[in-house]
C-alpha cells in the first residue's frame, strides 16, 4: 500500500521542484496520463481497502491505463477527432466511483469502530 503513495509524493515533488513546461500539442495526452494516474492510484487505495490489492494488477493496470489512453488520444489526432474526451469522461467517471467507494468503506469502518468503542 505504501508504493503508490511514495510514488505519488516522489512525483509532486519532482513536478513541482521543476522547470519543465510542457507543449501545447502535448497538453491532451498529459491530461490523460494524469488521469489516468489518479484512476490507478484511487482503485489501488479502494482494492486496499477491500482486501483485495495485488501488486502486479496495480501496475499493470497503471501501465495498460496509461498506454489504452494515450493511444486513443493519438488516435483521435490524426483522426481529426477529438477522441481524448472519451478517456477524460471514462477515467473522471471511474474516479469518481473508486473516491465514493473509498468514503463509504472509510464512513463504514469509523462507524463500526465508534460502536464496538461505546
Amino acid at each position: 500500500m505504501w508504493l503508490p503513495i511514495l510514488g505519488l509524493l516522489i512525483g509532486l515533488f519532482l513536478g513541482l521542484s521543476s522547470d519543465i513546461k510542457v507543449p501545447e500539442e502535448y497538453t491532451n495526452y498529459l491530461s490523460i496520463a494524469v488521469l489516468a494516474a489518479l484512476d490507478t492510484f484511487f482503485g489501488g487505495i479502494r482494492a486496499h481497502l477491500q482486501n483485495s490489492y495485488d501488486n502486479l494488477v496495480f501496475v499493470t493496470g497503471f501501465f495498460f491505463n496509461i498506454i489504452l489512453a494515450a493511444s486513443l488520444a493519438f488516435l483521435g489526432v490524426h483522426l481529426g477527432v477529438d477522441l481524448y474526451i472519451a478517456a477524460v469522461f471514462a477515467f473522471g467517471v471511474r474516479l469518481f466511483q473508486n473516491i465514493a467507494v473509498i468514503r463509504r468503506i472509510l464512513i463504514n469502518k469509523w462507524v463500526s469502530a465508534r460502536e464496538n468503542s461505546q
